[in-house]
């Protein structure tokens, strides 16, 4: 299909896309180096689901609190990969009372804004919606006693939306969709006591850099497969859910149709302890070029949608602790915690009590198996008496975590390491969120590989400001 090109005066490129999955169309007006949207943590000034009556330090206990529910929806794909529902559409998770980071999407035609669970550790995209006129099949599919909470997206009143066959290659990528008599493809996910049921559509995606993002421009795409959801029980925050996982369904995937941006993205956490929301980059803009930055390949996974890669060894000060055989460790956005096997955690937590001359506290969960008074230290002291710690990774990759990646303050005056132990439901080592706070961290599908770099975020890659809609 030829490609049409328009006036650079414009900064408007037409790629005609050929994906299997996707027949994309993508409008760059950023000039085609990809686009930047604000990714906002549940817990910062800038989300909608921000509780200003919580101290920081109990927002971050609540947040390693969620870290354990996180572990074990990633714990029920190894058990129980996408077993049919009863009434034969596939079995997912709906897990956002566990998940950390939230992105604006504009979808449709006009577009509509929401705000929706962006997820490192699932797939499909999927979208609250409504329907007010009188078409085929998502009126049929709606509930009107399970309607979806948050912002609805009303397929009506969209001229690009279109329903997507049961005979179609996306489809096919949900195991056991159910198809009904219109012959239109259906999917039900349910987890966490939530569930929410409805049909695999195409649509328009719109998303906009912000002013403060490189490039300040618009990247429209069409055509991408997504659930529209019109049945939901249960509690989830946000309009719905964007999959940034390695399977074909996923946000990255399709968007890689479009050979300009390809299968990657990054993202540069700031602190905790900044309230400002991170920059989520795709396409050339996510490539880590940053000093220091570390490359280890991706391994199989079980489960396609996680970004998994070897985990070879712990160190601290002149010692290092040698990982079990064929150690796994998911790179994953959505846990606060990273969890680390008994044999690695055991030595690591003894060394480091070792190491840290402070006075020992009780820990305010069970699951954190290291805390210290740090209620006498002076602000700003408190780093320099924690030693650095180095995940040996695949491909001879040293990833140092420094002490705001190793420990938190889950209570006024009690600092706590924000390492726990796997379960043995989950057979893959963890590297959480906090452990990639001031990284560079970039997912590449295309070279198979994630790569780490050190980075001051809050200043080297600031997130677009707020607006996020077009």
């Amino acid at each position: 299909m030829p490609r049409t090109m328009v006036s650079r005066a414009l900064l408007l490129a037409a790629v005609v896309l050929t994906a299997q999955l996707c027949a994309c169309t993508a409008y760059a007006v950023s000039g085609g180096d990809g686009f930047s949207v604000e990714f906002i943590h549940r817990d910062s000034v800038r989300s909608p689901f921000h509780d200003p009556t919580l101290t920081a330090p109990a927002r971050v206990l609540e947040a390693v609190r969620r870290s354990a529910a996180r572990a074990a929806a990633l714990s029920r794909y190894y058990v129980r990969v996408d077993a049919p529902s009863a009434d034969g559409g596939v079995v997912s998770e709906v897990t956002s009372r566990s998940s950390e980071y939230l992105m604006a999407v504009n979808i449709g035609t006009p577009p509509t804004p929401m705000v929706a669970i962006a997820d490192t550790g699932s797939d499909l995209i999927w979208l609250n919606c409504s329907y007010g006129g009188d078409g085929p099949g998502l009126a049929a599919a709606r509930d009107a006693d399970a309607q979806s909470p948050g912002v609805q997206f009303d397929p009506s009143k969209s001229t690009t939306f279109s329903l997507v066959d049961c005979d179609s290659g996306a489809c096919g990528e949900l195991p056991d969709a159910a198809c009904g008599t219109d012959s239109k493809c259906r999917y039900s996910y349910s987890g966490d006591g939530s569930h929410t049921s409805g049909l695999l559509s195409t649509e328009t995606f719109t998303f906009a850099d912000a002013p403060g993002a490189r490039g300040d421009g618009t990247t429209r795409v069409a055509h991408v497969n997504f659930g529209c959801s019109t049945t939901f029980v249960g509690t989830f925050i946000g309009d719905g859910l964007v999959g940034l996982g390695g399977g074909d369904l996923s946000l990255v995937s399709q968007l890689g149709a479009d050979t300009s941006l390809g299968r990657r993205f990054s993202y540069c956490l700031v602190p905790y302890s900044v309230m400002a929301s991170s920059a989520l980059n795709f396409g050339p803009r996510a490539t880590v070029t940053d000093p220091g930055a570390a490359t280890t390949p991706l391994i199989p996974s079980q489960v396609k949608a996680y970004y998994t890669v070897e985990l070879r060894s712990v160190k601290v000060g002149d010692k290092t602790f040698a990982a079990p055989d064929q150690s796994p460790v998911i790179v994953d956005s959505g846990t606060t915690l990273t969890y680390l096997p008994e044999a690695l955690l055991d030595p690591l937590v003894k060394e480091l009590t070792r190491r840290i001359k402070l006075p020992p506290a009780q820990s305010p969960e069970k699951f954190l198996p290291l805390c210290f008074d740090v209620s006498r230290v002076r602000e700003g002291q408190v780093a320099a008496m924690i030693p650095d710690v180095t995940l040996g990774l695949g491909g001879s990759v040293a990833v140092t975590l420094k002490a705001e990646n190793t420990f938190v303050e889950v209570q006024e005056g009690i600092l706590c390491l924000a390492v726990a132990a796997m379960s043995e439901q989950l057979p893959a080592s963890i590297i959480g969120n906090i452990a990639q706070q001031n990284m560079h961290v970039g997912y590449d599908l295309d070279k198979g590989t994630v790569t780490f770099a050190p980075a001051d975020c809050a200043s080297s890659y600031p997130a677009p400001s707020p607006s996020g809609s077009v």
